[in-house]
């Protein structure tokens, strides 16, 4: 089985390009379980997304909410929104990410009165079940959204009409004019904890405390644990292992290196103890995740 994985820069934006300038859509047949760790971790874009649970049961983390979206449900996550989806099991998680102006031009009189109201509207993310009728009617256009791709790719102008037609829908029931105290797309609280993310990933591979990784975003240790609890859901430290263990798998696929190097080379204390976390994380030993394909995610 291909492993996959999310790649984002130092502000968790990711990276990878949605569709091309020309036509900025993409669709995602994607199974959440066979990304690393079986999540496609934090991150977040310019560009919406709608994802539908076609299998399984998805976990969706938006800000400090978490919402299990069951089979038959979806959701839309709104612009510049951090995120992350998890799976305890196959989850097939079909889904869409493009960019606002595919439907509209900036400044055009359709942006600004039917797109921008949504995209800088402090709603994160709006839930559809199919036991609410306009719900449903969305996940419908949704399915035909999904049909669409997979039989018709290159039929951009029918692909268009649906997304107006499931933004019409969209527009048209959710309360975009509300306010939500706790989600903002970027706050001080952000700025701190991808300050602090940045500096595990800068030195990983060196002895770090929570102590040093407080300190380079000037704010105490309770104060970096609390900022990564409503962040990521983690502490400083497990966010530390995990990258670690992300950068171990990275030289476990590219190199021939050994295990007892390359565990110390992202700062293990030593191969058992990485060992250990590593199947803890991937059930499954180095040696039998470096027989695996490992390939980019979206």
């Amino acid at each position: 089985m291909d492993i996959y994985r999310t790649t984002t820069d130092e502000t968790l934006r990711e990276t990878v390009q949605h569709g091309n300038s020309n036509y900025p859509f993409a669709y995602y047949p994607e199974n959440i379980w066979q990304f690393d760790f079986h999540r496609i971790d934090w991150h977040w874009h310019h560009e919406v997304e709608f994802l539908y649970v076609a299998e399984g049961t998805a976990l969706c983390l938006v800000g400090t909410d978490r919402i299990e979206l069951h089979k038959g449900c979806g959701i839309f996550v709104n612009s510049g929104i951090l995120h992350r989806f998890e799976a305890q099991c196959s989850t097939f998680a079909p889904n869409i990410v493009f960019s606002p102006t595919l439907l509209a031009p900036e400044k055009s009189l359709i942006y600004e009165k039917y797109i921008l109201p949504v995209i800088s509207s402090s709603v994160p993310y709006q839930i559809f079940s199919p036991y609410t009728p306009w719900e449903d009617n969305a996940l419908q256009l949704l399915s035909q959204i999904f049909t669409l791709q997979e039989t018709e790719p290159d039929n951009e102008l029918c692909t268009i009409q649906l997304l107006f037609q499931l933004w019409d829908i969209l527009l048209k029931n959710t309360d975009f004019d509300s306010s939500s105290g706790s989600i903002h797309r970027f706050n001080h609280k952000q700025a701190r904890l991808q300050a602090m993310m940045q500096y595990i990933h800068d030195h990983y591979m060196e002895e770090i405390t929570l102590e040093m990784i407080a300190a380079s975003a000037s704010i105490s240790k309770s104060g970096a644990l609390s900022i990564f609890q409503s962040g990521i859901h983690i502490s400083p430290v497990s966010y530390l292992i995990q990258y670690r263990l992300a950068q171990a798998a990275e030289q476990l696929y590219a190199t021939q290196k050994s295990v007892s190097s390359i565990a110390e080379e992202t700062g293990f204390s030593g191969s058992g103890y990485f060992c250990r976390k590593f199947r803890q994380h991937y059930h499954m030993s180095p040696n039998e995740y470096r027989q695996k394909k490992t390939v980019s995610g979206r």
